[in-house]
C-alpha cells in the first residue's frame, strides 16, 4: 500500500494528555456522584466525553446534563494545560512527514481543547486539517472521523496511515480500510 497521508489521534497519541484528562474526570465525577473507574475511562479512550456522560447518567440513573457536565470537564482540562507534553516518538514522526504528505488529527475531543493542544506543543502548523467529535456524527470505534480527515486530505482512505492510542481508535482505522499504527507499541520500545 503506497502511503499518501498521515493521520494522527491527539489525546495520548501526539500529547501526553491523558493522565491530565483523568485528573479533570476525577474532579467532575466526585463533583456529580457519579461512579467511573480508572480502567473503564482508559477502554474508552477515543469517546467524546458527552457520550461517556450520557452513558453513565443512563446507566447510573444519575440526574445530570451530559452537555453541561461535559463543558465542565473541558475546563478542568484547559486548567491543566500547562502539564501537557508531547508524546516525542510521535511528534517525531509528524514533524519528519511535514511539508512530504499531508497530515491531519483526528481526534474525540473537542475543538478548542484540542487546537489549544496543539498550539501549546508548537505543532498545530504541521497539520492541514484538525477534525474532531464535532466535525461527525458516528464517533469511535465508528471510522467516520479518520474518513473526514482523509477526505479533507484529499486523499483516499487506502493510501492513508494513522496512528493512534487506544483500541476503539485502532478499530475505527482498520474499519476504514486505512493503514493503523498502535503508538503504544512505539512508546513501549523507549522504555
Amino acid at each position: 500500500m503506497e502511503i499518501k497521508a498521515l493521520i494522527f489521534d491527539c489525546d495520548g497519541t501526539l500529547a501526553d494528555t491523558m493522565p491530565l484528562h483523568w485528573q479533570a474526570w476525577q474532579v467532575i465525577t466526585s463533583r456529580h456522584g457519579i461512579d467511573f473507574p480508572e480502567a473503564r475511562f482508559y477502554a474508552l479512550g477515543g469517546v467524546p466525553s458527552r457520550h461517556i456522560l450520557q452513558m453513565l447518567r443512563e446507566e447510573q440513573r444519575v440526574f445530570i446534563d451530559p452537555i453541561a457536565v461535559s463543558r465542565e470537564k473541558e475546563e478542568e482540562c484547559l486548567k491543566l494545560m500547562a502539564q501537557v507534553g508531547p508524546i516525542h516518538e510521535v511528534v517525531e514522526i509528524a514533524r519528519e512527514h511535514a511539508g512530504k504528505l499531508p497530515m491531519a488529527v483526528a481526534s474525540g475531543g473537542t475543538r478548542p481543547v484540542i487546537e489549544k493542544v496543539l498550539r501549546h506543543l508548537n505543532i498545530r502548523e504541521l497539520f492541514a486539517a484538525v477534525v474532531t467529535s464535532e466535525d461527525v456524527t458516528h464517533q469511535k470505534p465508528a471510522p467516520d472521523i479518520f474518513l473526514e480527515a482523509a477526505r479533507r486530505l484529499g486523499v483516499e482512505p487506502r493510501h492513508c496511515r494513522a496512528y493512534e492510542d487506544t483500541d476503539l481508535g485502532l478499530r475505527a482505522i482498520r474499519a476504514g480500510g486505512m493503514d493503523a499504527v498502535d503508538v503504544r507499541t512505539l512508546i513501549a520500545l523507549r522504555k
